[in-house]
């Protein structure tokens, strides 16, 4: 349980910035390179970096090398945790917001 936990940590981390969920919602449509991920933000090769490093502890991309690429892809299943852990609460908030 206590793993569970550090992983959900992490990840709900990883999305409490805009950046990063930008980053997760244009991966979840195709893989990309880091520099085609960097070239859409007004932050540093460096930010980008960390930003990428935040998502891949979460586990929610995966970073292969293809050549001298390094592509980045949506890893679904971090997705599949965060979305079953908040259904345990979607019954109580759906009868306290009714």
């Amino acid at each position: 349980m206590v793993k569970q936990e550090v992983v959900l940590d992490s990840m709900f981390h990883s999305l409490s910035d805009p950046i990063r969920r930008d980053i997760l919602k244009r991966v979840a449509a195709k893989e990309l390179s880091i520099t085609q991920i960097a070239a859409r933000y007004d932050v540093s090769m460096a930010a980008v970096s960390k930003h990428l490093n935040v998502l891949e502890k979460a586990k929610m991309i995966k970073r292969c090398k293809k050549g001298r690429q390094h592509l980045i892809r949506l890893e679904p299943q971090a997705l599949k945790n965060a979305s079953e852990y908040l259904l345990d609460y979607k019954e109580f908030w759906k009868s306290k917001l009714e």
